[in-house]
């Protein structure tokens, strides 16, 4: 598979490569988001981990721009000063983040998960299809398809995990901490603002109005649940 690494320092890049080559990942490489935008137009990229903070046009920006094409995972790196990009990014599509300085290990970890996660939703089965129905919402599991009052809704391989925990089990109220370990399969350390943000966006995409959601409601002091209609 081919991941795209994005970063200014050349020496994190090279660092990063030198980690992911071992598991058997091919690497492209770029230094800043325009670079990063013409590898993506030139390749075929199956992940990025890109930086917040670089030259010409930042990793904000830039994944903005390919989330308008393209549903890949995206994990953002940031400093600890940069708490405000990191739940910037979430909220326009990226799928993780990790901090700077961080462990090499954790990184490929986080991105073999991405990578899972991505290829299971870009499985198509043929059995007999899984459809889930919330009144006007329907998420088909077989197809990997969300349409809401027939409309098709395109969603990034984490919101659509945390949609379809929540449609399985309408009127169950799920934690924080429950979503965020069934989602990433770890524990929920600082998980609050990486669930708010995907929930949030995730309500932008199927409610009329996310002030007043139909669907996804938030049980205050408790956590989130798909209201049964």
């Amino acid at each position: 598979m081919n991941i795209l690494v994005c970063d200014d320092d050349k020496e994190i890049v090279e660092a990063i490569e030198i980690y992911l080559s071992q598991e058997g990942y091919h690497i492209l490489k770029a230094y800043d988001g325009m670079q990063a935008l013409k590898v993506m137009e030139q390749e075929e990229v199956h992940l990025l981990i890109i930086d917040v903070m670089m030259p010409k046009l930042d990793g904000i920006r830039a994944t903005l721009k390919i989330r308008e094409k393209s549903s890949i995972p995206i994990i953002i790196l940031s400093a600890k000063s940069e708490d405000v990009d990191k739940i910037l990014g979430l909220n326009i599509g990226a799928d993780d983040y990790v901090t700077k300085p961080f462990n090499p290990l954790e990184l490929v970890a986080r991105v073999k998960s991405q990578l899972r996660r991505y290829t299971q939703l870009g499985n198509m089965q043929s059995e007999s299809q899984n459809t889930y129905q919330v009144g006007g919402l329907s998420i088909n599991d077989d197809l990997k398809e969300v349409t809401v009052d027939g409309e098709p809704v395109k969603m990034t391989p984490i919101e659509y995990n945390i949609l379809l925990l929540l449609v399985k089990n309408p009127g169950k109220v799920f934690s924080i901490e429950q979503i965020y370990q069934n989602i990433w399969n770890e524990e929920a350390i600082g998980a609050d603002n990486t669930v708010a943000v995907h929930i949030r966006h995730i309500r932008e995409k199927i409610e009329i109005n996310p002030k007043e959601p139909r669907y996804l409601k938030v049980v205050w002091g408790v956590g989130y649940k798909i209201e049964k209609q």
